[in-house]
C-alpha cells in the first residue's frame, strides 16, 4: 500500500500540475478576454462647453442674421442641432448658469441673485462627471460664489483658470495674472478705451491689444488644455466660458472697425409714457439709476457695432478651438455645446442689458454637436436649458440624474428607442432686486415687508409658440401675441377679449409650480420595492 503510495506520487503531481496550469491558462484567457472588451469597450465622448454671456440668440448668421459674421459658429451650427426656439430659464447670469449646470429650475435651486451663494446640496454637472470618470476643468467666468478656484473645485473641477470679470475680483483671475506676466500695457485696464479714437471711428476701441484681451485668453487657455485632457487619454469636460459680448463694449482692434459701414435698424425708441405704461417691477427696472431709454442714437449705433464685433472676435476663437480639437485627434468623439447665459436688450423696450422677460434676454443660441450621433439639422421645437443636462448625459450612455427637471433632447436630434415629445411651453422666473436697490446688491430682505418696504418682485413667465405671459407679484402681469406682435410692443393683460386666454396661461403656471419639484417631493426609495 505504501509502495503503490509512492509510485502514485509523481502522477498525481503531474495531475495536479496539469489542473492547475489548465486553470492558469483559463484565468489568462478570461482576464485577456476581459482586456480585449476593456480595450473594445468605446469611449465615453468628451464634451466641450462653451458660453458667451449676454448673447441674443439671433446675433448668429446660422439663426438669420445677414450683417454679422460668425463663419466659424455657423459651420458648427451645420454640422449639429442648431435651436432656434431655445430659452433660459433666468434672465441674469448667476440663476441661469446654475439651472445649465444642475438641470432645475431657479425656484428649485434657490441660487436666485448674482453673487449669492449655491446651497451645498446641489449637485453640478462636473461633480456627476468626475464620477463617471471624466477629468473636469473650466476657463473663463463661472460666476459662483465664493468667486475662488477653491469654491470651483468643491463642485466638481479638476482644474480651473478663473476670470469673472468684474474690478473687485481681479485678485482671482487666471487671466489678470496672465496678463501682468505677458502684457507690456498690464498697467492699462482691461476695460479702458483708447484715447486717440478720431472723430467718427468708434468711440468703444480697446486700448490693449487684441492678443491680450480676456476673449483671446480664454480662446488660448481652452486650446491648451484641449491639448493636455486630450493626450490623456480619459473622456474630458472642458467648460469653456466668454464674458463677452457682455458690456460695457469695449472690442479691440481690428474687431472695432469691422461694422463701420453698417447702419443697425434700431429700436424703437420709447418715451417716458411708453415706460410708465409697463408693470411697477418693470418700469422700474428701465428708471434705476441713470435711465439710458432716450440714449443717443448715433452712440447706440457704435453699441451695436461693437456687440457685433466682439461675437466676431469669440467667432474667431471657437473657429481655433475647433481645429485644436480636431489636430488633437477628439473631433469626433467630442461632444461641443455652444451656448449663452442670456441674452441683451440692446435699448428695446429702453433697457440695456438684461433682467426681464423680452425675447431679447430669454432667447439664446444654442448649438450641439456630436459626429455620426447628432442629426445635423435647424429644429424649431421650444427647448429650456434645463434640458441639456439630461441630453448631455443620455449621449454619453449615464443614467440621467434623478434630480434633473428637463427632459432629454436625445429623441428629437439622434437615434432613440422613445419618440419625442415636444414641450408645449418654456418657463422663466427672476427675482430683481436690482429693481429696489439701483443695482446693488447691499439690499436686506425682511420676511413680510419685502426691501425697503417693497415686496420682492418675483417674477414668473411662461411662454408657448404664441403667447407669453408674465406674472408678477401683487397682480401685475403682461401678455403678447408672438404672432401678430413679436416685438412685445401691446400688452394685452387685463384686456377682457383676451382673457380667457390669460386664464390659460396663467393655469400653465400654476400646473409648472405645482409638479417642477417632483423630485424633491418624492423620494427615490419610494419609487423601488424594498
Amino acid at each position: 500500500m505504501g509502495k503503490g503510495n509512492v509510485f502514485l506520487q509523481p502522477l498525481r503531481l503531474t495531475c495536479f500540475c496539469l489542473i492547475a496550469a489548465g486553470w492558469i491558462q483559463f484565468a489568462a484567457r478570461c482576464d485577456g478576454a476581459k482586456g480585449d472588451a476593456a480595450e473594445a469597450e468605446p469611449l465615453r465622448p468628451n464634451i466641450l462647453f462653451i458660453m458667451t454671456d449676454q448673447h441674443r440668440w439671433d446675433a448668429l448668421g446660422a439663426n438669420g442674421n445677414r450683417l454679422i459674421q460668425t463663419p466659424h459658429l455657423d459651420r458648427l451650427a451645420s454640422e449639429g442641432a442648431n435651436f432656434t426656439h431655445f430659452f433660459v430659464q433666468a434672465p441674469v447670469c448667476v440663476p441661469s448658469r446654475a439651472s445649465f449646470f444642475t438641470g432645475r429650475y431657479p425656484h428649485s435651486h434657490k441660487n436666485r441673485v448674482n453673487y449669492t451663494p449655491l446651497d451645498h446640496r446641489e449637485v453640478l454637472v462636473q461633480a456627476r462627471l468626475r464620477d463617471a470618470g471624466y477629468t473636469t476643468a473650466a476657463v473663463g467666468k463661472l460666476h459662483y460664489y465664493p468667486p475662488d478656484a477653491r469654491e470651483a473645485k468643491r463642485t466638481g473641477f479638476d482644474t480651473v483658470e478663473l476670470h469673472d470679470a468684474v474690478g473687485p475680483l481681479d485678485r482671482f483671475s487666471a487671466y489678470v495674472a496672465w496678463r501682468q506676466r505677458h502684457d507690456p500695457q498690464a498697467d492699462v485696464g482691461y476695460r479702458a478705451v483708447a484715447k486717440d479714437i478720431p472723430p467718427g471711428k468708434n468711440p468703444f476701441r480697446q486700448a490693449i491689444d487684441e492678443q491680450h484681451t480676456e476673449t483671446s485668453w480664454v480662446g488660448l487657455r481652452t486650446r491648451h488644455h484641449i491639448r493636455e485632457l486630450a493626450a490623456a487619454g480619459k473622456p474630458f469636460f472642458l467648460f469653456s466660458s466668454f464674458w463677452k459680448p457682455h458690456a460695457p463694449f469695449e472690442v479691440p482692434q481690428p474687431f472695432d472697425a469691422l461694422y463701420d459701414d453698417v447702419s443697425f435698424e434700431l429700436p424703437q425708441a420709447m418715451s417716458l409714457a411708453d415706460i410708465t405704461r409697463l408693470p411697477p417691477p418693470l418700469r422700474l427696472l428701465i428708471l434705476r439709476g441713470k435711465p439710458v431709454y432716450d440714449m443717443d442714437r448715433a452712440r447706440l449705433q457704435w453699441m451695436y457695432r461693437s456687440y457685433y464685433g466682439a461675437i466676431t472676435h469669440i467667432d474667431r476663437e471657437v473657429g481655433r478651438i475647433l481645429e485644436v480639437l480636431q489636430e488633437a485627434g477628439v473631433a469626433e468623439n467630442t461632444i461641443v455645446v455652444f451656448s449663452s447665459d442670456h441674452g441683451d436688450q440692446l435699448l428695446e423696450h429702453g433697457l440695456t442689458g438684461k433682467n426681464c422677460f423680452f425675447e431679447a434676454s430669454i432667447r439664446v443660441p444654442f448649438i450641439i454637436r456630436y459626429p455620426g450621433t447628432i442629426k445635423p439639422d435647424r429644429y424649431d421645437q421650444l427647448a429650456e436649458s434645463v434640458d441639456v443636462l439630461p441630453t448631455l448625459f443620455e449621449l454619453a450612455g449615464l443614467p440621467e440624474p434623478y434630480e434633473s427637471q428637463g427632459q432629454s433632447l436625445v429623441p428629437l436630434i439622434a437615434k432613440a428607442d422613445r419618440p419625442y415629445e415636444p414641450r408645449e411651453a418654456v418657463f422663466c422666473e427672476n427675482v430683481i432686486p436690482e429693481v429696489i436697490t439701483g443695482g446693488r446688491l447691499d439690499f436686506e430682505f425682511q420676511k413680510g415687508r419685502g426691501i425697503k418696504g417693497i415686496r420682492h418682485p418675483d417674477a414668473k413667465m411662461v411662454r408657448t409658440r404664441r403667447w407669453k405671459y408674465n406674472y408678477y407679484p401683487e397682480g401685475f402681469a403682461e401678455l403678447y401675441d408672438l404672432k401678430r406682435d413679436p416685438h412685445e410692443m401691446h400688452n394685452l393683460a387685463g384686456e377682457p377679449d383676451y382673457a380667457d386666454i390669460e386664464t390659460e396661461m396663467k393655469d400653465r403656471l400654476l400646473h409648472w409650480l405645482a409638479t417642477a419639484d417632483e423630485a424633491d417631493q418624492i423620494a427615490p426609495r419610494w419609487l423601488r420595492p424594498q
